[in-house]
């Protein structure tokens, strides 16, 4: 009733008797299935690893009745991190949801991960959200994952604000993380609250759009208090920062700010909205969640000055008439909703998470799937609470639920009707280059192993597995070292099956730098028919690395039969897939086939084949046989004050620096040229020389030929291969 009395749908009479207010809101409430548009809040919570996110979310639960008791990340127990890996290592790795009724409104809470090796559930989470809150610790301030946290919301035009934790904590400095996050964003940084401290012990807050001081008197209750002499320097610099923000929403407020007149809070909260709405502002909170002390403001603000969806662009494409559709989450549209993340669970099953982008979706609609091409029909629709799943009749457009069991739909397809097929973008996830080269350590487990994997992948667009046939490995691609071990750490706890990592192994290439001229005669006699084929070859580089070989002919008089020809050309092809050097595949060879000689009854195609794939490794290796080694085409983006140690380290990996350019967000782009082998341990490097603010990526660009001292190496580890393929 407390709660429900908060949330205005009750009233309490005189004589201490609750009496409804508003039916309606008790019946959404109640049901938390029928919330309108205008009444939803999608809010992503950002911010770097450890900042205080997840506890975060459990205090907003807490706080909305979700839960009796408030859990910790410590013990394992909170709403979002239920995941068993998750409550091992004691942080985010998935991005999970949490539905929270506050007063009128539904705000669903999107909880992601702030290490950078689960940056794809933060792109996904954030792709579905209207609004972002950036969580920064006080004690640790603005950090590397406070600044992509910034740039996500950049890069998805987010309205934001952001909330400093650990307040509770002594010495903790609010003023400081303000000053921090000023000279970052400039003028949008607008606090709305101050702290109160006594004796360096938080006890309260300075509201600054009232103007007023609060004192906490047990948890998150709160009586006024006179402001402290203290605080009214900076009180009326950042007030001055806001009375500007809202002076400027219009020509009248402007003159009346000119002309000394104060404004009221309606107007204030009124304007802050607006500035919040379209990103001009960003409103700075602060609190400390473990105590519940801030967070129901953070509610309020979330509810006051974040947009509804209804305020949110949202546009598909008709695939039927190829027109825009401008869906901007109208309910009275045609039904639509696009899937923007996938949980693929053994033990709680397949949900596919949606975000309703049109119309009203119903538990017993008929959706079409516009990329896969079927339809399907719901059967049941669902709100998730952390892992805990809430059955809904409805779904209005602009809210976030999810769908059991929806056949072979994966994360980034869209959901229509057959009549108006409608397409909406994927989301953009960052792509993986750490590898490492997996085996499974039982034989057996080697379809188990593929079938999880493809479990894994639909959840994880950030996790990839290659079958690298040249080399004869599988390879397993992840946005770091950590993200690797964690996936394999689930592929065990899940799927029951155990893998070994090693490094890849690079895909060095043979060729010839020379030209040689030989002969090769392959005659045996077994009784009865015998083998002969004989012939004399040149080899030259063919100055195409590209393909494996070229082969011609210049046989003049029959000297080797035309119908031979072929088998020659199967022996050159078996032979340049191991080479002779170090059994790595043969590339940029020439090969001509000039005289030679043939048996009348002896010779035969299998005879002219073997023949020539002795010349090939007699020529190979008399024509100046060197190893070329794969080269990338390296581009790594960092702050300028980094770039001395990157040149520096790729210097030690063998790397050519080719440029260094600015980009458009105030930092530099390295492009250089290095050899795959040195690529390996990268990710880990990069961050560790940039405090996790470098990123970088890489594509294929050639080969080279590999420094003697590399080729040495690989031709003596390598040497048992060479043998055994002569063998």
């Amino acid at each position: 009733l407390h709660m429900w009395e908060r949330m205005g749908v009750f009233r309490t009479e005189p004589e201490g008797k609750p009496a409804l207010r508003d039916i309606n809101l008790f019946w959404e409430v109640l049901h938390m299935d029928v919330f309108r548009t205008d009444r939803i809040r999608n809010v992503v919570l950002l911010g770097h690893g450890g900042a205080g996110k997840t506890t975060l979310a459990e205090a907003m639960a807490y706080l909305s009745g979700i839960t009796n008791r408030l859990g910790k990340v410590s013990d394992g127990n909170t709403i979002s991190d239920f995941d068993k890996e998750e409550i091992k290592r004691k942080f985010s790795i998935s991005t999970s949801m949490i539905p929270i009724v506050w007063g009128k409104n539904k705000i669903n809470v999107l909880d992601t991960p702030g290490f950078f090796d689960f940056v794809g559930e933060a792109q996904e989470a954030a792709c579905a959200a209207d609004a972002a809150v950036i969580v920064v610790s006080g004690k640790a301030g603005v950090q590397v994952g406070t600044q992509k946290a910034w740039d996500l919301c950049e890069k998805y035009n987010l309205p934001r604000m952001i909330f400093v934790t650990d307040m509770d904590i002594d010495n903790v400095s609010y003023r400081q993380v303000v000053e921090q996050l000023t000279e970052l964003y400039g003028k949008r940084i607008a606090p709305l609250h101050m702290p109160i401290r006594e004796n360096e012990k938080f006890v309260g807050y300075i509201n600054i759009v009232k103007n007023k001081g609060r004192r906490y008197i047990d948890k998150d209750k709160k009586e006024e208090c006179e402001i402290p002499e203290y605080s009214k320097e900076y009180l009326e610099k950042y007030r001055e920062t806001l009375m500007e923000s809202v002076a400027e929403t219009s020509e009248e407020f402007m003159d009346r700010y000119f002309g000394g007149e104060e404004f009221s809070v309606a107007e204030i909260s009124a304007a802050l909205a607006t500035n919040v709405g379209d990103g001009s502002l960003v409103p700075v909170c602060m609190g400390s969640p473990i105590n519940l002390q801030g967070v129901s403001n953070l509610l309020d603000d979330i509810c006051g000055y974040f947009p509804s969806p209804a305020e949110r662009p949202c546009a598909g494409l008709n695939t039927a008439t190829n027109e825009i559709f401008q869906a901007n989450y109208n309910f009275q549209k045609s039904k639509s909703a696009t899937i923007f993340k996938t949980i693929v669970d053994p033990f709680i099953g397949k949900y596919s998470l949606i975000k309703v982008c049109s119309g009203v979706i119903k538990s017993d609609d008929i959706l079409y799937n516009v990329e896969q091409e079927s339809e399907e029909k719901l059967n049941k629709l669902y709100v998730l609470e952390g892992s805990k799943p809430i059955e809904v009749p409805e779904l209005h457009a602009g809210d976030i639920g999810a769908i059991a069991k929806l056949g072979d739909a994966k994360t980034g397809d869209s959901l229509a009707t057959k009549a108006a097929p409608i397409r909406y973008g994927k989301p953009e996830v960052s792509v993986p280059y750490t590898a490492k080269r997996y085996k499974p350590k039982n034989k057996g487990d080697v379809d188990k192993i593929s079938q999880a994997f493809q479990k894994m992948m639909q959840e994880d667009l950030t996790m990839k597995v290659v079958n690298d046939s040249a080399n004869h490995q599988t390879l397993i691609y992840g946005m770091g070292d950590q993200h690797i071990d964690i996936i394999v750490s689930k592929l065990q706890e899940r799927y029951k099956v155990e893998l070994e990592l090693s490094k890849p192994k690079v895909a060095f290439r043979e060729t010839i730098r020379k030209k040689s001229d030989v002969e090769a005669k392959y005659k045996k006699q077994s009784g009865g028919h015998g083998q002969y084929g004989h012939v004399k070859m040149r080899f030259e580089p063919s100055g195409n690395l590209d393909e494996a070989y070229e082969f011609s002919q210049e046989v003049v008089g029959g000297a080797v039969p035309k119908n031979y020809f072929p088998a020659v050309e199967k022996g050159l092809q078996d032979a340049v897939e191991s080479g002779p050097l170090a059994a790595y595949p043969v590339v940029g060879v020439k090969a001509v086939l000039y005289d030679g000689s043939y048996h009348p009854v002896d010779s035969s195609e299998m005879a002219f084949k073997t023949a020539a794939k002795m010349a090939f490794k007699k020529g190979f290796m008399e024509a100046s046989p060197v190893l070329l080694e794969p080269i990338v085409s390296l581009k790594v983006i960092v702050e300028d004050k980094y770039t001395g140690d990157v040149m520096g380290d790729l210097n030690k990996r063998r790397g050519r620096v080719l440029g260094m350019n600015p980009d458009h967000g105030g930092k530099t782009v390295i492009e250089a040229d290095v050899p795959e082998l040195e690529i390996y341990g990268y990710s880990t490097s990069l961050r560790s020389m940039t405090g996790g603010s470098g990123e970088f990526s890489y594509e294929f660009a050639r080969y080279e030929q590999a420094p003697s001292d590399v080729q040495q190496k690989e031709i003596e580890a390598r040497a048992s291969k060479v043998a055994n393929d002569e063998e």
